[in-house]
């Protein structure tokens, strides 16, 4: 417990901490003026171009800004130590090592569901009321209906946060864990868009992005991902996004100098 509440002082007292939770809750603000922009245009339109318009559901194309704002949380929490030196003041009050890691993964892990849960389903209530039945009632659905996938959505930036404090243990480089972050959520899918089939979706299908609607059951034909795994494949997967590289992590803090 005295190790937790060591990383849990750590995150707090650092104002960076401040600004990227404020910039992931930002995602919300940003749905608000799409789905306002988004409705003067729908209203603006003909009936004829109204008839046949159609939006993307927000809450998961905007999960990408807590998605990298979480992971970037993560990746700071482990290298921020390495740059000041303070991994070797840690590491010696706690000499087997792996306490302070799963320490700071509870406490990424922890903000980053609360972020996941605060921006999926806050951008998803502010489109349904500023869009209410337009373009062909998107938002519309019936909320049970779509709490499945808004948890799955929501579920995808602890993981990116975990990601991110993995890569930032493996690596010891802010600059290399965030950009394999944005590999992810970025380069590799537009990258895997421009593969000839079979081999775009085959490979869609394994990204972090195409999880949640695979959980859930969803096909996905509007997008770079592909949804060929069943939803308990989807679902190991997306757990193995994040406990690979912090159990790689893990066993190599314990056999490396800091």
């Amino acid at each position: 417990m005295s190790v937790l509440t060591s990383e849990w002082l750590k995150v707090r007292s650092v104002r960076s901490t401040y600004l990227i939770l404020g910039l992931g809750l930002g995602a919300i603000l940003l749905g608000l003026g799409l789905a306002v922009m988004a409705a003067g245009m729908y209203d603006a339109a003909s009936p004829e171009k109204q008839s046949i318009a159609r939006i993307a559901d927000l809450e998961e194309v905007l999960v990408v800004v807590p998605q990298l704002c979480m992971g970037v949380l993560g990746t700071l929490a482990i290298t921020s130590e390495h740059v000041t030196g303070l991994i070797r003041t840690s590491l010696a009050i706690v000499p087997r090592r792996w306490p302070i890691l799963a320490a700071k993964s509870a406490i990424v892990g922890t903000l980053g569901l609360l972020v996941g849960v605060t921006t999926v389903f806050g951008t998803y209530f502010v489109a349904q009321a500023v869009l209410g039945d337009r373009f062909s009632g998107a938002y519309t659905a019936a909320f049970t209906d779509r709490l499945p996938f808004l948890i799955a959505t929501s579920l995808t930036v602890p993981v990116f946060a975990l990601l991110g404090l993995g890569l930032g243990a493996l690596l010891r480089s802010a600059a290399g864990a965030i950009g394999v972050l944005v590999g992810l959520a970025y380069v590799i899918p537009m990258i895997i868009g421009k593969i000839p089939e079979p081999w775009s979706e085959r490979l869609g299908s394994l990204m972090i992005g195409a999880l949640p609607r695979e959980i859930t059951g969803d096909i996905i034909t509007t997008s770079v991902y592909g949804s060929l795994l069943p939803p308990a494949a989807a679902a190991a997967l997306l757990v193995a996004y994040a406990a690979v590289p912090l159990l790689a992590a893990t066993w190599l803090v314990r056999r490396r100098d800091a």
